[in-house]
């Protein structure tokens, strides 16, 4: 018999330990016993540790599609084997195939979450077995499977106020590297913005703080893709209009750039990414923690969501551009973003948050619904 009290969560990639770490807290105040299973990709590991979340890993990461089909098979292996045994009520996961599956061997109800459009296969060998994908409302595609959608991203889970606040320190730990921000930074999210019109200021990137991300393309969704081009460049023109620029990466930077690596522990990073005054990047889910944070993202990769498109169009805090862009291009988008005032990204922040739910309560009363509590 299921045990209407256990719930079952699965984390691939360390943005899922965000999405889920304050929903698996509140679950455990309200007695459910919550099993967290991972594999252990870039620093999920250290995330699950730092939030102080009791976790099994069961697989580790992949460098192509080859060593990935097999990590996937020894993770379904794996989960399949312990779901089997714990019988849970419910069954939670980001886009993955593996709970999806195992929950046909049980009587316990699967939920995925995703906002990724483009994760094709994942998708295709997922959803048919889920009994419930919850997208948010900008979600493209109309699923065959049972779908719901909710006025929400993945990252108002952790970023939505209620749940989040930046921690201003940060700065100061950034200060005492080399290449600390000289940067005045922008009042914290949620300061009372400005009155006045959305105008652009004087002088774009003066004393500015940008974070640029870069990432390493071996996803199951990125294998062959490649990122931006003229790096060196780009962060040149970015200095030469006053920012200075801070740089994030999975891989090796080119030699000229290497010194503007910051050390910062992972836990920290959206702490950072509330103070800066730009985001520039290829990695999607740190373009929309920024924008949902009230800081102007620039979002550089031909890999689109339908939430992307929210948030520029919508709300204006987000830019794309496509991988092929020259760097010229990007800092002159850059320089505008920096250039426009700092009141017109609170407002639309505000907005934002007025038309949007905490995410992290979507997810316990959707488990308090299976499990009828």
């Amino acid at each position: 018999m299921t045990d209407r009290d256990s719930v079952v969560i699965t984390i691939q990639h360390p943005a899922h330990v965000h999405f889920f770490r304050n929903a698996v807290a509140i679950l455990e105040g309200r007695g459910y016993d919550v099993s967290v299973y991972a594999r252990d990709k870039d620093v999920t590991r250290e995330l699950l540790e730092a939030y102080g979340i009791e976790h099994e890993v069961l697989a580790g990461t992949a460098d192509s599609p080859l060593e990935l089909a097999k990590v996937q098979a020894v993770y379904e292996y794996r989960i399949l084997k312990r779901i089997r045994r714990l019988d849970p009520a419910v069954l939670l996961a980001i886009g993955e195939p593996a709970v999806a599956h195992a929950s046909s061997f049980v009587d316990g109800h699967s939920v995925l979450f995703t906002d990724t459009e483009h994760a094709t296969l994942q998708n295709a060998l997922a959803f048919p077995f889920a009994d419930l994908v919850c997208t948010p409302r900008a979600f493209r595609d109309d699923l065959e499977a049972a779908q719901y959608r909710y006025d929400g991203y993945h990252e108002l889970a952790y970023l939505h106020p209620d749940r989040f606040t930046p921690d201003p320190t940060v700065l100061t730990e950034l200060e005492a590297q080399s290449n600390a921000p000289a940067a005045v930074p922008k009042a914290a999210p949620g300061a009372v913005p400005d009155a006045g019109s959305e105008t652009a200021t004087d002088g774009a990137g003066d004393d500015s703080l940008v974070v640029l991300r870069l990432v390493s393309w071996n996803a199951a969704h990125d294998f062959g893709r490649q990122g931006m081009g003229g790096i060196e460049h780009l962060v040149t023109e970015l200095e030469d209009a006053g920012a200075t620029v801070l740089v994030s990466a999975e891989g090796d930077l080119p030699p000229a750039v290497a010194d503007r690596r910051f050390d910062l522990p992972a836990e920290r990073m959206h702490d950072l990414l509330a103070y800066a005054d730009l985001f520039l990047g290829e990695s999607a889910t740190m373009a929309i923690e920024s924008a949902v944070l009230g800081t102007p993202s620039l979002y550089v990769s031909d890999l689109d969501a339908g939430v992307l498109e929210e948030l520029e169009t919508r709300y204006g805090l987000l830019q794309r551009r496509s991988q092929e862009t020259g760097p010229d291009a990007i800092a002159d988008a850059a320089r505008g973003l920096l250039a426009t005032d700092a009141s017109t990204w609170e407002r639309r922040r505000q907005r934002l948050l007025e038309e949007t739910v905490d995410t992290t309560s979507f997810v316990v009363d959707t488990v308090e619904r299976v499990t009828g509590r």
